[in-house]
């Protein structure tokens, strides 16, 4: 510890403190302009000067460290005249073009110089204009309004990771700019954007849409992945123009080109703007009458088990509460499901036996401080983008030891310490061989073991048979390189877990049960550092099944609905309904005669997509409410234009347990309405009753009826996590080796695109118009592919076409497609098995 005096106070701080923060501790502050909280210092600017005693001239404080016993001073005449000619130096090279700068209003040079009293300008120069970057993508550049503060290229280095801009040339001619002077080709996530403090680097969305105050600030929260980004929409004339983040935000305001930019959906010409029946236009009343008298004939004539609906985790746990409720209660059928069923929901059921746990065992920021991070299975760049900044963070902030097992190089691997690239199919035995690699190191956390797991010589026996050596060959790394991981994340205190779809898509939990053995005897789930995070592409995935949108469970994942009878007054379905497939296979053999499908689009997101096209043309009644006109919306008989995100009240859970409130920014799209009024309104019309409801009063029942949402108010909260300890019992599985087919395609998300939302995005559509398929150059050269060249995909009757992009990210024999494009369609090719599939390949 250091101790030292700034303006007359004593303070005693850490050895690596800066004067800046220690200032701050006392509550004083210095002024800065190129300081950033979030990245190391640069003390370009020199704005933050101070004197201290004995030392001849002023020092930075962004990034001068203390020392014991010296005295600082912050405030004097003297360094309001330093200041201030600083600033008037700096503007001898800026523009002053604040008229038509789209950062005026919120300009951090406007604020410093009107601050530091910066108000006349003695100093002229010669200026030579810098070429203005029209060429980027989403981003515009101008090099003349940049003070050289260097926080844009701090944070896309120490952040995103991206390394896509720098500074270049000397001198004069100093500017920051790509690194190889070509348009930027980078993540555009903004990031820069959001850091720049002069109008250098703007949104062009944005541009001219207007100025800062004149439009309405909106806190609530990126509708995309579940990281649960804290976001604010920025709207006008009943549009939403630009999202922003705030660094004191929970994800610091890192984020991705979803959450930024991926908002334009919101304002695309193709929202559904009024209500379907039989495929023409109708009103609200016309089209409510037409669901709720078809929904009572069928109940009438074939029973309640004839109907069936599909939730989502794009809406909110208000919306997907009713839905189920009107399943239940309004319709009496337990036959309701969604997209958890590909994957997730086995994966949580396996989290909740083993663990007790219904998703992560603590919060995403526990990462940050991991002495080690293992992600298996997992592109954190595309599945959750906000986690793999934690990573990054971990990996060269805290000197975290980071090892990837994954089908594909993916960017994570640049930090990466060791990457296992395993063939398609053999995850399970992977993680047995590394398992049995830090067990026969003795590299298991022996304390955590001891007391928490009860039958760890029955996974030992287990592995007995497991060779480290052939387990390595079967699934093509060395064994030198798995006994290599498993040192790098064994023996360490405060271990992050983290795996995705390559895991869970599926259902097959052997992968899952095995990980979760590793985490175990690792100590992930000890402690307030690392942990274990199943992680998943969409918002609310674990909000969807907390609010019981699942056919074997009520809200709160409770198996008896004896609960809900009594609040509800109705006799509810005492069996478990049908699951998603099991559904499927109703309407094909006609026992399911209608279909409600909320907020998704099976036809263009799900396995079998062509399958599923068929079976929904036998459907008597198919009520498709949604944002936009999907293919399932095609085949409905009666379509509700439903709200987005913005257009919303209500809350998302985060994978993490952390249940965070959405505020309405804009009025729904033409004559679309809430969710929830939709869901309420066909309710009242089934049951005869005139029940009113408002999200804010659904999240009052959900806290009634559900334990683990008690504590959660209207303003939000987090469900403590809680993993069980002391007496775990750790499932051993057995895993052979699988040779799989010369060619295999891995259907799986791109950090681009969300889901198949972001295709209405212009914004993001400016960067990915269109699917495309990863090949890899052996495999190209045999087949006579050319980069850019068309490829046809083959499984079974179903073929697929794309735009080939030769890449060594992918294995020989494995070829990779981004699953979101609705017009390519590549998840047509894969059965429900998982996200991977034989495929033929021939040049189209």
């Amino acid at each position: 510890m250091v101790s030292l005096t700034i303006d007359g106070k004593d303070i005693t701080v850490a050895k690596e403190t800066t004067i800046l923060d220690a200032a701050a501790l006392l509550g004083i502050t210095i002024p800065t302009l190129c300081w950033l909280k979030k990245v190391s210092p640069t003390g370009a600017c020199r704005v933050c000067a101070v004197e201290i005693e004995g030392v001849d001239r002023p020092m930075t404080a962004c990034n001068t460290p203390v020392k014991d016993g010296i005295k600082v001073t912050t405030q004097s005449e003297k360094l309001s005249r330093i200041r201030q000619k600083i600033m008037e130096l700096m503007l001898v090279n800026h523009p002053l073009d604040c008229p038509v700068c789209d950062a005026g209003g919120e300009c951090d040079l406007q604020n410093a110089c009107y601050g530091l009293g910066a108000a006349k300008q003695e100093y002229g120069a010669v200026l030579e204009r810098r070429k203005i970057r029209y060429d980027w993508p989403l981003i515009e550049s101008d090099p003349n309004r940049c003070i050289l503060c260097e926080k844009c290229v701090k944070v896309d280095h120490e952040i995103v990771g991206c390394n896509a801009i720098r500074v270049v040339n000397r001198g004069e001619a100093t500017i920051i700019d790509t690194v190889d002077g070509n348009p930027l080709n980078c993540e555009f996530c903004g990031n820069c954007v959001a850091a720049c403090p002069t109008g250098t680097l703007i949104s062009k969305p944005f541009k001219f849409r207007g100025r800062p105050w004149a439009f309405t600030t909106t806190p609530s929260v990126c509708p995309f992945c579940a990281t649960g980004c804290q976001i604010e929409y920025h709207s006008r004339n009943g549009r939403v123009e630009r999202v922003t983040s705030d660094d004191s935000t929970y994800n610091s305001g890192n984020l991705c080109i979803n959450g930024r930019f991926g908002y334009s959906y919101i304002n695309s010409p193709d929202r559904l703007a009024e209500p379907m029946v039989k495929g023409q236009k109708a009103d609200w009343n016309t089209a409510m009458g037409t669901a709720a008298t078809a929904l009572k004939q069928i109940v009438a004539s074939h029973g309640a088990d004839a109907v069936a609906g599909f939730g989502s985790p794009r809406v909110t746990n208000e919306d997907n509460y009713l839905f189920q409720k009107l399943m239940r209660s309004a319709i009496g059928t337990g036959n309701i499901d969604s997209e958890a069923r590909l994957g997730f929901a086995a994966t949580q059921k396996v989290l909740r036996e083993m663990l007790g746990i219904a998703g992560a065992s603590t919060t995403i920021d526990a990462i940050d401080r991991a002495a080690a991070v293992l992600v298996v299975g997992c592109d954190l760049n595309a599945e959750a983008t906000g986690m793999e900044y934690r990573v990054i963070k971990a990996a060269t902030k805290n000197n975290a030891k980071l090892v990837l097992a994954t089908m594909r190089d993916i960017k994570l691997k640049k930090f990466a310490n060791s990457h296992l690239k395993y063939r398609p199919g053999n995850e399970t035995l992977l993680i047995n061989a590394l398992t049995k690699a830090v067990l026969e190191e003795g590299l298991e956390n022996k304390e955590f073991c001891s007391t928490n797991i009860s039958n760890l010589s029955d996974l030992t026996a287990s592995l007995t048979g497991v060779s480290i050596a052939d387990a390595a060959a079967a699934t093509g790394v060395t064994e030198a390189d798995l006994r290599a991981a498993a040192r790098l994340v064994g023996g360490k205190k405060g271990v992050a877990v983290i795996f995705g779809a390559e895991l869970m898509r599926g259902g097959n939990t052997d992968a899952v049960k095995a990980l979760i053995n590793l985490a175990l005897i690792l100590g992930a789930t000890a402690g307030d550092t690392g942990g274990l995070f199943p992680v998943y592409e969409k918002t609310n995935i674990r909000g969807l099944l907390d609010m019981g949108v699942a056919p074997d469970h009520f809200p709160g994942h409770q198996a008896d609905g004896t609960t809900f009878e009594k609040a509800w007054g109705k006799k509810l379905p005492a069996a478990a309904g049908k699951d998603l497939w099991q559904i499927i296979e109703g309407i094909e053999q006609g026992s399911v005669k209608a279909l409600y499908l909320l907020g998704c689009d099976p036809v263009a997101s799900f396995p079998e997509g062509e399958r599923i096209r068929k079976a929904l043309e036998k459907l008597e009644l198919l009520i498709v409410q949604d944002p936009f006109p999907g293919e399932a919306a095609k085949l409905a008989h009666v379509v509700f234009p439903s709200s987005v995100a913005a257009e919303k009240n209500g809350t998302f859970t985060t994978i993490d347990g952390r249940v965070q409130p959405l505020a309405k920014a804009v009025a729904p799209s033409g004559d679309a309405r809430e969710d929830w009024d939709i869901l309420t309104e066909l309710y009242n019309r089934l049951t005869g009753e005139s029940r009113i409801h408002s999200p804010a009063a659904v999240l009052d029942e959900v806290a009634a009826l559900v334990p683990a949402y008690a504590s959660i108010g209207r303003t939000g909260g987090t469900i403590a996590a809680q993993p069980r300890s002391g007496g775990l019992a750790l499932a051993p599985v057995s895993a052979k080796a699988v040779a799989g087919s010369p060619t295999t395609l891995l259907v799986g998300t791109i950090l681009y695109h969300s889901g198949t939302t972001t295709t209405w995005s212009k914004n993001n559509l400016e960067i990915i118009p269109e699917g495309y398929i990863e090949i890899h150059p052996n495999d190209a050269a045999k087949l006579g592919i050319a980069e850019g060249g068309k490829v046809r995909l083959s499984a079974g009757s179903v073929k697929v076409e794309g735009t080939a992009k030769i890449t060594p990210r992918v294995q020989p024999g494995l070829l990779f497609a981004p699953s979101h494009f609705r017009g390519m369609n590549v998840n047509a090719l894969l059965s429900r098995d998982g996200g991977v599939v034989p495929v033929t390949v021939e040049k189209a």
